[in-house]
């Protein structure tokens, strides 16, 4: 038993020594404090880090005790090491991850952001691998989604800030290298770019251009950024935005409210909006081709009340706090979404709600499934009785909604139909002077060269494909300032047009500005079906260029002569013989060629 105690007490006395010689051992205080140090790491990493300290000593004690030789690396260095092998945005994307935990994870990702910016100006001047401004932009895209989706989707105007960022780090860097075109347009857009000529086409907005405000398992939110991001000469429509919500069979949106007032356009599908008043709450359902309108402030909530098809709703949103920025709150929720009640101090809560603080915390703190979630076909069925349009439970002609298929065309024959609605039939629409339209073109067919004379059209691709062209005098054929000063000098009437063109297909976006000739053809195997959101829409006129309603038809023969140098008879044989309206066979039914 003696002896038992004595190799006891020897054994704790040994352990105790090695203890004290880890604490008292410099090189592991200094690797702890330079973890420490760190202050872009998150505190999952700093752990980490400070437990590979200590494994670092122990393996260290280990050796000297033992006699077993070793390289004189230590862990830090060998850390260094491995960052340095990693570009800046790897690091930032490490360095994010070790935020989730943080109590203050804002606060831990904007310090990741700045210890990006630095370690990226040290990897350019320490003659790293020139970056590609293109490809650091998606990287730096793919990075923010990442956030929204670990965050929750109650972040999505965080995404759209970190997107935002993104932006403007590729506008810095292609300013820093000159030398480079820009890559807007590179890599898988090449054939666009052969097309178009160059890369530099402001008024084409396709699915990379969009990020994803709100996404749960059940379906998204993909938002357009500011158009003024893309080109200073969208600042017509900077307070307008696109969103473009999906939402999969059965499910429910959770009550929210914007600071924006929003047009929407049912794309796809079957589904029951509900709005709520101070006193009172409207109901109606919504089918494919509905349009309304949810004021701004408007709490409001849906379901998608179909068993097979999603629901795809096409939005247009118009701020009324900051111009082309607009949130989205939810007061109705948990930790996902956040509900904006949180925000409040518990005191305040307590008596707003003449209730115990334990019972608030668990009302606000038990919603986890983000803000689209699925709903049971019983609670669908709850939400959807009412009938079709109408408001309920107060029954009668519905005030919500205007079904743009259920209206007589304004141009229709076999190549398509055009529909429209503006404020004198949609008195929803009365005070944001838009109008809306939807342009259904045959498979093979075209819509006629025309333009108007004071709207904006925000044309979203709603089913289909097909292609576009606008003649366009902002992009002309000389892009040096020189060409640009001597158009400057020689004044109106004098600039080159360029053809500006593209792809469509679903879900494209194209902005078409007031005066600018506009035609869109359709493939050869299916429709191609345009809505287009007309901004500006008082006093509009549309003026056809081609077919038998051709504006140039109303000249004086004197005045054809003189404008276009040649008899009045020829001009007339040209633009007469087209005799269909709005209309027409495309390029390839006539035997002509296509640019598709």
């Amino acid at each position: 038993m003696r002896c038992f105690c004595l190799l006891f007490f020897a054994l704790l006395l040994a352990s105790a020594t090695i203890a004290l010689g880890y604490k008292e051992d410099p090189e592991l205080k200094q690797c702890k404090h330079q973890c420490e140090a760190q202050k872009q790491f998150g505190e999952e990493k700093i752990r980490t880090c400070v437990q590979r300290c200590e494994d670092y000593a122990r393996e260290k004690q280990r050796r000297e005790h033992g006699g077993e030789g070793g390289g004189s690396t230590t862990f830090l260095e060998e850390e260094d090491d491995d960052m340095n092998r990693r570009s800046p945005i790897e690091r930032l994307r490490e360095c994010t991850k070790g935020c989730d935990r943080s109590k203050q994870r804002e606060r831990c990702q904007s310090r990741c952001q700045e210890t990006y910016e630095k370690e990226k100006e040290q990897y350019e001047g320490g003659g790293g691998n020139p970056i590609d401004p293109e490809q650091e932009y998606q990287e730096c895209r793919q990075e923010c989604r990442r956030q929204s989706r670990e965050g929750g989707s109650r972040r999505g105007t965080s995404q759209e800030r970190c997107e935002e960022r993104c932006q403007e780090q590729r506008r810095e860097r292609q300013r820093e290298q000159p030398g480079r075109r820009e890559g807007m347009y590179e890599g898988r857009e090449r054939e666009e770019e052969e097309q178009q000529g160059r890369g530099n086409n402001p008024y084409v907005f396709e699915e990379r251009h969009f990020f994803t405000g709100m996404e749960t398992q059940h379906g998204r939110l993909r938002i357009l950024p500011k158009f003024t991001d893309r080109s200073k000469l969208l600042k017509g429509i900077e307070n307008y935005r696109v969103a473009i919500l999906e939402a999969e069979p059965q499910t429910f949106i959770v009550p929210n409210h914007w600071d924006a007032d929003t047009l929407i356009f049912v794309a796809n599908g079957r589904g029951a909006v509900s709005l709520m008043r101070q006193e009172r709450r409207e109901s109606f359902n919504i089918k494919q081709g509905d349009i309304f309108r949810i004021n701004a402030g408007t709490t409001a909530y849906l379901i998608n009340r179909d068993s097979n098809q999603k629901l795809v709703l096409a939005k247009l949103l118009q701020p009324v706090n900051t111009p082309g920025q607009f949130e989205a709150f939810f007061g109705a929720g948990g930790e996902n979404p956040e509900s904006f009640y949180t925000a409040f101090s518990n005191e305040i809560l307590e008596a707003a709600f003449n209730t115990r603080r334990d019972r608030l915390q668990r009302l606000f703190g038990q919603q986890k499934q983000g803000v689209i979630i699925k709903a049971s076909e019983e609670q669908v069925r709850a939400m959807s009785h009412h009938e079709e349009g109408g408001i309920w439970p107060f029954g009668g002609e519905s005030k919500g909604t205007f079904n743009l298929y259920d209206q007589r065309p304004i141009h229709s024959n076999e190549y398509g139909q055009l529909f429209k609605v503006d404020s004198s039939q949609f008195r929803q629409l009365r005070d944001l002077d838009i109008a809306i339209s939807l342009a259904n073109i045959t498979q093979g067919a075209m819509i006629a060269p025309h333009y108007n004379s004071k709207s904006t059209k925000i044309t979203v691709v709603v089913d289909g494909e097909g292609y576009f062209e606008m003649a366009c005098p902002h992009i002309s054929q000389s892009q040096s300032q020189g060409g640009r000063q001597q158009r400057q000098q020689q004044g109106a009437g004098q600039r080159g047009y360029e053809k500006v063109s593209s792809r469509l297909k679903r879900g494209t976006v194209v902005v078409v500005p007031a005066g600018h000739p506009f035609v869109a053809v359709a493939s050869n195997n299916q429709n191609l079906q345009l809505l287009c959101f007309e901004v500006n829409a008082y006093n509009n006129e549309k003026f056809t260029l081609a077919g038998r309603k051709n504006v140039m038809n109303q000249l004086e023969r004197e005045a054809k002569e003189l404008a276009f140098g040649m008899p009045a008879r020829e001009v007339d044989d040209i633009f007469r013989s087209q005799k269909e309206e709005f209309f027409f066979k495309g390029p390839r039914q006539q035997g002509g060629r296509s640019d598709e």
